[in-house]
């Protein structure tokens, strides 16, 4: 990655936990190595008292190679976080959430305004029984890899989709 892409990944992932903390309304933690901070995570325990975790990465992103390679960012739910036992200590809870997962693929300047339906997702997937918690619309169109978001393992924008599919420009010959 550029060091401008690592920058940004940076930016938006401190950016997108802090107000994911806010929205939740519940005590989310944000941990992450000192030395690494892209294995950073934000994670709660749900009213199951499950350990819940979310984690943003660079899916793809323009490096010294391929400079028009697609800047697309993931937002993993309870899945790819290897690290996750340096927190668990630190949060009373019944074990990892392992009913569900879910990834949401976007572009960087989508990830922001995808946080309320983030949340609301979040919400209706960990709500303990007899609870009530609506899901948004996203703000923008997504595919799914099922009809039913709830059934749902993966989401991605439709636009972060359309600028995978773009050809990259081949590397140059030496």
């Amino acid at each position: 990655m550029t060091p401008e892409a690592v920058q940004m990944v940076s930016n938006l992932r401190r950016e997108f936990y802090t107000l994911f903390a806010a929205e939740m309304k519940v005590p989310v933690k944000i941990s992450g190595s000192s030395y690494n901070r892209s294995s950073s995570i934000a994670s709660w325990v749900d009213e199951q008292e499950h350990l819940n975790y979310v984690s943003i990465y660079a899916y793809t992103a323009p490096d010294s190679l391929l400079a028009e390679r697609p800047f697309i960012l993931r937002v993993a739910i309870n899945k790819g976080a290897g690290g996750i036992t340096f927190f668990k200590r630190d949060q009373p809870h019944q074990g990892m959430n392992q009913g569900w997962h879910f990834e949401l693929t976007v572009l960087p300047d989508e990830l922001l305004a995808f946080l309320p339906w983030i949340v609301s997702l979040v919400k209706a997937k960990t709500k303990a029984k007899g609870s009530h918690s609506s899901l948004q619309e996203p703000p923008y169109p997504v595919s799914l890899n099922t009809a039913n978001v709830l059934l749902s393992t993966e989401a991605w924008s439709q636009e972060a989709e359309r600028m995978s599919e773009l050809p990259c420009q081949a590397l140059p010959q030496l």
